[in-house]
Formats: C-alpha cells, sequence, structure tokens
C-alpha cells in the first residue's frame, strides 16, 4: 500500500495543470490569501476521500480475495489500463497550439470561493480515486498506516505548499521564477501529462495484476 500511496501521490503533485492554475492565483490580487483557500480545498478534498473510505472499511482492511478486496484492486486496474490508453491516445494525438483555458482571464478578479472550487475542478480524480482504492487496505491500529495515509495526503499537496511558502517568504523573487515556472508547464503541457499517464498507469496495472494473482 504505502509504494502505491507514493507512486499515486507524486503523480498528483506533479500535475500540470494544477500547478499552472495555483501559479497563477498566487500572482493575482490577494494571491497568497487566493493561493492558501485553493491549497486548503486541495488538501480537504484529498482528506475527504480518505475519510470517506475509511468510514467505509470501519478502518479495518478486508480479506485479501474478499470481493471487497478484489473490487477495490480491480477500480485500480481499471484506472491503471484507462491512464495508459489515455496516455497513448496523447501521445499519438498530432500537437495543437497551445490555448489557456478561458477562465484563466479571470482568475485576477476570483473570489476565494472560487478559487476554493478551482482546486476541486482542477484535482486528478483519476488519480485519487486509485488512491482511495488503495487506501481500502490501510489498517487504522497500525501507526505506520496512519503514518502513510498522512504522508499520502501531504505529499500530494506538495507542490502548492511549496510555491505558497516561497511566494510568501520571497514574493518578489518568487513571482519571477513561478512565471518561468508556468511558462516552460505549458510548453512542456502535453509531454507532461502523457509522461504522468504513462507511468502512473504502468505502475497501477502491474501492481493490481500482482495482487490479483498472488
Amino acid at each position: 500500500m504505502v509504494v502505491d500511496l507514493i507512486v499515486i501521490a507524486t503523480a498528483i503533485t506533479l500535475g500540470p495543470l494544477h500547478n499552472s492554475g495555483f501559479i497563477l492565483l498566487l500572482a493575482s490580487r490577494r494571491g497568497v490569501r487566493k493561493g492558501l483557500v485553493f491549497l486548503l480545498s486541495w488538501l480537504a478534498n484529498l482528506v475527504a476521500v480518505v475519510a470517506c473510505v475509511v468510514l467505509l472499511t470501519g478502518g479495518t482492511p478486508p480479506l485479501h480475495h474478499s470481493t471487497p478486496s478484489t473490487a477495490a484492486v480491480a477500480g485500480k486496474l481499471a484506472i491503471g489500463v484507462g491512464l495508459v490508453l489515455f496516455g497513448g491516445y496523447r501521445l499519438r494525438r498530432p500537437p495543437r497550439p497551445h490555448r489557456p483555458p478561458s477562465w484563466t482571464a479571470r482568475v485576477d478578479n476570483a473570489s476565494l470561493g472560487t478559487a476554493a472550487a478551482l482546486a476541486w475542478l482542477l484535482q486528478p480524480w483519476a488519480l485519487v480515486g486509485a488512491g482511495a482504492a488503495t487506501v481500502v487496505d490501510a489498517d487504522l491500529s497500525s501507526l505506520s498506516d496512519w503514518l502513510a495515509l498522512t504522508g499520502y495526503c501531504l505529499l500530494a499537496t506538495l507542490s502548492l505548499l511549496v510555491m505558497e511558502l516561497y511566494t510568501v517568504w520571497a514574493p518578489g523573487v518568487a513571482q519571477a521564477r513561478l512565471h518561468a515556472l508556468r511558462t516552460w508547464l505549458e510548453h512542456h503541457q502535453d509531454q507532461l501529462i502523457v509522461t504522468i499517464a504513462l507511468l502512473a498507469g504502468i505502475w497501477l496495472t502491474a501492481s493490481s495484476i500482482f495482487t490479483l494473482v498472488s
């Protein structure tokens, strides 16, 4: 479970879409406040998903090869295969000119509520779903599993936390460097999406198949 959560959380935190959107928020008016609301909403979404799974399982992992266990692994397998197919499709698709989403033009006047909603919209829900399927195996009587779940949520939020703190501590330098980072992310967005989808998808597929046959 721990390795799967590390892989999933790393794929989540490196996603280019939410990182670009977060940088735009930080550069807007009241950017630090909007960024903090976005970050907290993002983290709250992850915690809420984990909490829902734990409530369903009662904090006790189902027996190996039982119906709930097999269903969770099958769901993770389906997500892994879907990510591989999506990555392959994006890899073969002819390159298209980059056009920023229409909402980016309205970020400067966005409210705190909009910043919170944007975190929900930009969350990579396929990967979050894979994380939920993995959390089914969490045993809340074990301290190590508590630490694994906490680490998963924090690692999936790490890129946002680093950018938020950087902007607070060194606003002038941070704005320039984050703008350069956003430009790079936009120019390499397709490559990043393909790479993350393929690597995470292959790992989830292989891990799920191994669990099913072992």
